[in-house]
């Protein structure tokens, strides 16, 4: 489906089967001799055959497109390598196009998932149901790498690359002033909140997210352009409600440790989620992984603040309240 927005900009909905976010919103911004592409879909063939029939239907080639991609999720870069010619640009952060280094593997996320208390029996068949594992690029992109405050110009836009980590370490928007419009990739969401997960305690994922929340803020904004669901016009009231989710969330994860010690994985299940199941056990194992990570982000958190105490004597990491 094809929605159009402004002059020489569209959206191109690409389904993502099985995924509770429905959608992707690929976003295409028709120039004179180059077109822009923000997004792409899961590499599968669904993916694929709806950007293509919606390229074909905006008179848009793809072998003379260059691509964006707003974070390293493979529902946003699976399908860059078959849809980008030799030479187009895909232009892509620093921080996130490290996950696609050869070197680079799955095996430090399932060692820390165990350590967070994640049952050991289930780790290979979590990791066989990611999506980022079944669905990302055939092959290594050659990135065309952009930082904070780079500047690209299509179809009579001028777009800022702005730096918002949170989302993931390297998630970029980009920002048209003279239109007020803001591509948002998954920093800032309307029907849906941001998952905001951390695999690494060195990184505080939250505080990075509402510090970049923050960021955003200050800017002149009519528009925002998710990267799933809705479009809508307030961004200020938007941010201030998932600030607020948020300090809500780190509250349930106190309320869920009470006087206990306990580790991640069991604080998630202690934890309250919008998924249709009757209880924990009958969660699908990729909503138990990504609620275990969404956890972790917490339990950082509220680590930083110190208002909670983490414990690593052990051969699994606990946590209680700091006092």
């Amino acid at each position: 489906m094809i929605k159009p927005i402004d002059e020489n900009l569209h959206a191109v909905s690409v389904p993502l089967p099985n995924s509770p976010l429905k959608d992707l919103n690929a976003y295409v911004i028709k120039g004179e001799d180059r077109h822009l592409i923000i997004d792409t879909g899961f590499n599968r063939t669904v993916c694929y055959e709806a950007m293509l029939e919606g390229l074909a239907e905006l008179g848009v080639d793809p072998a003379r497109a260059d691509f964006f991609l707003t974070h390293m999720h493979a529902d946003h870069t699976g399908l860059v390598t078959r849809l980008a010619a030799p030479d187009s640009k895909i232009y892509f952060s620093r921080i996130d196009s490290q996950v696609f280094d050869e070197d680079n593997s799955w095996q430090p996320l399932i060692d820390y998932a165990r350590l967070n208390g994640f049952p050991a029996d289930e780790l290979q068949r979590a990791l066989h149901s990611h999506p980022g594992f079944k669905y990302s690029p055939e092959k290594r992109p050659v990135f065309s790498i952009v930082g904070d405050g780079d500047i690209l110009e299509y179809g009579g836009y001028r777009l800022q690359c702005i730096a918002t980590p949170g989302h993931t370490q390297g998630h970029m928007c980009l920002y048209e002033p003279d239109r007020r419009l803001l591509f948002s990739g998954d920093h800032i969401l309307y029907d849906i909140t941001p998952h905001i997960e951390s695999w690494a305690y060195s990184v505080n994922a939250l505080a990075d997210y509402l510090s970049s929340l923050d960021r955003v803020r200050k800017l002149p904004v009519d528009l925002v352009l998710p990267g799933h669901r809705n479009f809508f016009p307030d961004m200020k009231a938007r941010i201030d409600d998932l600030k607020r989710h948020h300090r809500e969330r780190a509250d349930e994860v106190l309320d869920v440790i009470g006087k206990r010690m306990m580790n991640a994985y069991d604080i998630a299940a202690g934890m309250t989620w919008d998924i249709d199941c009757a209880s924990w056990q009958d969660f699908p194992i990729a909503q138990k992984w990504f609620a275990t990570g969404e956890a972790i982000a917490h339990l950082q958190y509220l680590e930083g603040e110190g208002r909670i105490v983490r414990k690593t004597d052990q051969a699994v990491i606990t946590f209680q309240i700091a006092g």
